[in-house]
């Protein structure tokens, strides 16, 4: 596989009752959340006669009602005012009953809807509902229902069923408390509302980045009035090979925010802007995109509080506040999270329709709770610090911070595993989804404590999962604590990996690194001593040279340097061996010399990933980049499903060991139809006069690409007849050519 890239900056008792009819009783399992408990609950189930509710059916004639209209101005708090008891005009027609503790989040049940939310440390639970009908979504009341831990929990799960609720538009969320000492990992505080981690839909600002907006209080909502959607009689998924995969990695709000995307105010930005630009996605010639984190995200984190940072849009969405619901300010003309859901599906579809792929950037290493020292209550923080952080308890039980980002998941602990199994399933059930691709995916290998796994659980179950067995996972295998695992990432033979080797040593040679020539030859050919092991393919190797991370293509061969010089973070943010080099200028240049070589260097790269195994300017970049793809497209010995053996490849090379030759040259044979290929990359500053191979019998050479070319003239699908048995290739540059009848 290959990644065509954008870029992010350097930078314990069982309840006497469950919800369930007493001739349908649960069998005995072991779950994480309830152990061997479940069984013994059996005992303790009230009967159910005429279908009516268990236990007594009580009216909350005197359920705390409160006013939602004072907020605090520290984002994720809400300030209400106390009410008391409501007078009989205002009595809430609601009623509960135990309910049942599976599924988690918000489900429909007979009579009513059902509510539960893990919380193993808790000592009291409310349950806070927006209701519609009494006001709106702004000034509207919140009924809040304190939880009965004899009737409404069952092991570690709070539940209770209410009746009488609208089956769309409620918004809400919980109230917890518990144990306060802060050096045993806990951080209770019953003064938020909390997001339910399994909400499948979350409702907050309508319009991105609008700041009159903040801050937003976060509630969990559901639709269970909307029909189904209607993914079509003809629908069907692309189910593309791993060896043909070229990703296009894209933010879906960048994509077509700016006004040259010439899309209508209330569509730039959103999922459905995404649909209008397919026809510019097949034209480049991609199969697949990776859509930068669609999860639910605060993109105004910055402004929580004066910091240097605090004029900036988080705009790549690398902090993640729900692992089920999509980004509602996505959605056209501000439709919120409902729309958002529905416009999602609509992207899905049509790029399924195009043959394209959907693949998600997800962040299950760290939330946007940030760290003790600026800490973002907003819901697991409040609902389980000590379950669902990794904590250092032996020193006042910090948080850990393998991320980067003053958190880290505990992904390995068995109810976060189940979340986290849960969120994936529901992404390819509900959305769709083709696969994953895993932020600094290290992380997921760690333990409570942090320490590293050979096998860790959650990596091992989403490989071996039922639902997620079509999908295409990919480890970023890397965190920030140092756990650098390219090449190693447990994979029980289905994990990819993004190949940071391969960006690495493929920057050092095309910019002329010296030494570089033997493992630039070892990273086209499939970086065999990386993935040729157990049943591994070339394919399990995800090669790219840009991504988010760092340096745009543009900036690889202008600048020597990191220049993020507007973030506030000094020039910290980011990797600091970017293996670079400006051509000779630093940034910006009007140099015609320089400009030229600049644009040669980038085809280059371009080059040597589309042939790795593994509109305005049409007639410029986007046209050589999208000819290039397609070229990859059209001939299969470029996407190999086996590594390269001797007979695959011929290097026309006697002095690898010589450390100053930037000269390499290779024939890939073609053993059907004899249309091999021969390439050549030269990252000397002087010209090269290669001596060419003879081509296969009855065959001839033909030139598609010379970097050194202007355009159209840099690639030629079709091939220009090749004269004579030699070529003089120009410094820094590169060439293809295709043995034709």
């Amino acid at each position: 596989m290959d990644s065509v890239g954008t870029n992010r900056t350097p930078l314990r008792s069982v309840a006497a009752a469950l919800a369930t009819r007493s001739s349908a009783l649960p069998r005995p399992h072991r779950h994480p959340v309830l152990g061997n408990r479940l069984a013994a609950s059996k005992l303790g189930i009230a009967s159910r006669c005429g279908g009516g509710y268990f236990d007594k059916v009580q009216r909350f004639d005197a359920a705390r009602s409160t006013a939602a209209k004072a907020q605090s101005r520290k984002a994720g708090k809400s300030v209400i005012e106390e009410m008391g008891h409501t007078s009989s005009d205002c009595e809430v027609p609601l009623k509960y009953s135990s309910g049942k503790a599976f599924p988690l989040g918000v489900s429909q049940v007979e009579g009513g809807l059902n509510f539960a939310i893990f919380s193993q440390h808790a000592s009291s639970v409310t349950l806070c509902l927006k209701l519609p009908e009494r006001g709106t979504q702004d000034d509207a009341q919140i009924v809040e229902f304190a939880l009965d831990r004899q009737k409404n929990k069952t092991g570690d799960i709070w539940h209770v069923s209410v009746e009488g609720l609208p089956a769309s538009g409620v918004l809400y969320g919980y109230r917890i408390n518990g144990p306060q000492g802060w050096q045993q990992g806990h951080r209770f505080d019953d003064t938020v509302i909390l997001l339910d981690p399994y909400a499948k839909l979350v409702s907050g600002r309508k319009y991105f980045g609008v700041e009159e907006d903040k801050p937003s209080q976060l509630f969990g909502t559901y639709d269970f009035d909307s029909s189904p959607f209607d993914w079509g009689d003809d629908y069907k998924l692309p189910n593309l090979p791993e060896t043909d995969l070229v990703i296009y990695e894209m933010n879906v709000r960048a994509f077509t925010a700016d006004e040259s995307s010439r899309l209508g105010s209330a569509v730039r930005g959103s999922y459905l802007g995404v649909i209008d630009k397919i026809p510019h996605l097949l034209e480049l010639g991609v199969n697949a995109v990776e859509l930068l984190p669609v999860f639910e995200f605060d993109e105004l984190e910055f402004k929580r509080f004066p910091n240097p940072r605090d004029h900036m849009v988080n705009t790549w969405g690398y902090s993640t506040i729900n692992f089920f619901a999509p980004m509602s300010r996505y959605a056209s003309a501000g439709g919120g999270p409902v729309v958002a859901s529905k416009e999602l599906k609509q992207m899905v579809k049509a790029l399924h329709n195009a043959g394209i792929e959907v693949i998600l950037d997800v962040v299950y290493n760290h939330t946007n709770e940030a760290d003790d020292a600026h800490p973002y209550l907003t819901s697991f923080r409040g609902i389980d610090n000590k379950v669902y952080y990794m904590l250092d308890l032996n020193n006042n039980a910090q948080l850990l911070n393998f991320s980067g980002c003053g958190n880290t998941l505990n992904c390995n602990h068995p109810v976060v595993k189940e979340l986290v199994l849960d969120s994936l399933r529901h992404w390819v059930k509900e959305y769709h989804i083709d696969g994953f691709r895993f932020d600094l995916a290290s992380v997921l290998c760690r333990g409570l404590d942090g320490s590293p796994l050979d096998a860790p659980p959650l990596i091992k179950e989403i490989a071996k999962d039922s639902v997620l067995s079509r999908c295409k996972i990919i480890a970023e295998p890397w965190d920030c604590g140092g756990l650098y695992l390219v090449g190693r990432f447990p994979n029980w033979d289905r994990w990819a990996e993004w190949n940071g080797q391969y960006r690495d040593d493929l920057r050092r040679f095309i910019k002329g690194d010296p030494g570089m020539k033997g493992v630039f030859a070892t990273r086209v050919s499939g970086s065999a001593d990386l993935y040729q092991v157990n049943n591994r393919k070339p394919y399990h190797g995800v090669n790219f040279i840009i991504a988010h991370d760092g340096f745009t293509l543009c900036d690889l061969v202008s600048y020597n340097s990191k220049h993020n010089d507007a973030n506030g973070e000094d020039g910290r943010d980011g990797c600091n061996d970017n293996y670079s080099w400006n051509c000779g200028v630093e940034g910006e240049t009007n140099d015609l010399n320089v400009r030229r070589l600049r644009s040669r260097q980038m085809k280059n790269f371009h080059v040597a990933l589309m042939v790795s195994q593994l509109e305005e300017r049409k007639d410029g970049h986007f046209r050589f980049f999208s000819e290039m793809i397609k070229f990859r497209h059209n001939h299969p010995i470029l996407r190999r499903e086996r590594f390269l053996s001797k007979n695959d490849v011929t290097w026309h090379e006697d002095c690898w060991e010589n450390q100053e030759s930037k000269f390499l040259a290779f024939t890939i044979h073609d053993h059907n139809s004899g249309g091999d290929i021969y390439l050549a990359f030269n990252a000397h500053e002087y010209f090269v006069d290669a001596v060419i191979p003879p081509p296969p019998h009855h065959k001839s050479w033909s030139r598609v690409v010379d970097t050194n070319l202007e355009s159209p003239n840099d690639i030629v699908p079709e091939g220009v007849p090749l004269t004579g048995s030699g070529y003089r290739i120009a410094p820094y540059s590169s060439i293809l050519l295709k043995a034709k009848a």
